[in-house]
């Protein structure tokens, strides 16, 4: 009869260092936002350019801090290109502003009357409610200007500095690996630089299947939206692209923004339920058929966990918090299956029962040496 192996330390003590941690890691994340989310944006960013880099070294013998400085600028070129496409449509819904001023208050009559039907509220109650929520909206109105004109410098300092650091994470790649490997002892220089590997590949296979899905879904809507005589189509399939990449928020934030843009220019309630249907049906489509093919599933994460990534992110970081809770929360999982120590928290992170079960059978080349 084998011995149980008995923990030196009691079970409290253990689970009040780590909540400990967990919020000295939560605080120090906080205060710093500013330094460390341009710095993890532009790790995206340079996984996803490495093979670009690597081709202009490689096959045009360029040295490195001109493939460096050429894959920024291709980059850059391909942001610019989205916001340029998604600030046209912008503008033009812009200049057709009075006419959505008027179509979104005879829309907002209707449903004043609807409410007033069906749940017996008068009319000069809803409007007394509304003309008080109006009045707090304009009393605030400098502070909001200021904050979005804060806001807009704010997002284009962070832009430069992710581009800053992007290509200095390029030129210097060969020595920050050779850091990360040097920190840890000799044993497990091994399993490092495995780790290190495959957090590069998934990462880097997570991001160009997320581009793509992306541009699917809004050629897509958009596609779909045109052929049904839906009014400002493109800016509404732009809107759920881009909004899809944040998991189940993002895509039905997408569907409130185009239900408002289509109550706003059309009164049509048929149009409104089409715009609803199509922007369902996509999302379950893309769930269930386009991510597992597009995106893969080398490392799948459970919708609790996807879930619950995506508002403490926000709750962290707000907006940004909620892009980057999914590869944060992928690199971890990577990390964790890998480390004995911590593989029951890669666990709880899956999402197959039978690919945990696959995995305990066969772990990765790096522990087998190891053990």
């Amino acid at each position: 009869m084998e011995l149980k192996k008995v923990s030196p330390f009691p079970f409290y003590l253990k689970l009040g260092c780590v909540l400990v941690s967990l919020i000295s890691i939560g605080y120090l994340a906080i205060l710093g936002k500013e330094v460390l989310s341009p710095l993890i944006f532009s790790g995206l960013f340079s996984i996803l350019l490495l093979p670009i880099c690597g081709f202009f070294e490689r096959k045009l013998r360029l040295p490195r801090s001109a493939a460096s400085m050429f894959s920024v600028i291709i980059l850059i070129l391909g942001i610019t290109a989205v916001l340029y496409t998604v600030g046209t449509q912008i503008t033009r819904l812009a200049s057709d502003w009075p006419q959505f001023q008027r179509q979104m208050n005879t829309s907002v009559d209707k449903i004043q009357n609807w409410i007033s039907y069906t749940f017996h509220v008068a009319e000069k109650k809803q409007d007394k409610i509304i003309d008080n929520a109006t009045k707090e909206v304009l009393s605030s109105g400098t502070a909001v200007a200021g904050a979005t004109i804060l806001s807009i410098s704010s997002i284009l300092l962070f832009l430069v500095f992710t581009f800053i650091y992007t290509f200095f994470f390029l030129l210097y790649r060969k020595l920050i690996m050779t850091f990360l490997e040097s920190v840890f002892l000799d044993e497990n220089k091994q399993v490092v630089h495995d780790i290190l590997e495959q957090i590069q590949y998934i990462i880097r296979k997570y991001i160009t299947g997320l581009l793509i899905e992306m541009g699917i879904v809004a050629g897509t809507v958009s596609v779909t939206f045109l052929i049904l005589g839906i009014p400002y189509a493109i800016l509404l399939g732009l809107i759920t692209g881009l909004f899809n990449i944040i998991p189940y928020i993002g895509i039905f934030s997408a569907m409130v923004l185009s239900c408002v843009i289509t109550i706003g220019t059309t009164a049509s309630v048929s149009k409104l339920v089409m715009v609803v249907v199509v922007i369902v049906i996509t999302h379950l489509l893309d769930s269930n058929v386009l991510l597992p093919m597009v995106v893969g599933s080398k490392v799948r994460i459970n919708a609790l966990i996807t879930v619950l990534g995506v508002i403490i992110g926000e709750m962290i970081w707000g907006i940004t918090g909620m892009f980057l809770s999914i590869p944060i929360i992928a690199v971890m999982k990577i990390i964790f299956d890998r480390v004995d120590s911590l593989k029951s928290w890669g666990i709880i992170l899956g999402d197959e029962e039978k690919k945990q079960n696959k995995l305990a059978k066969n772990p990765p080349k790096a522990l087998k040496n190891k053990t």
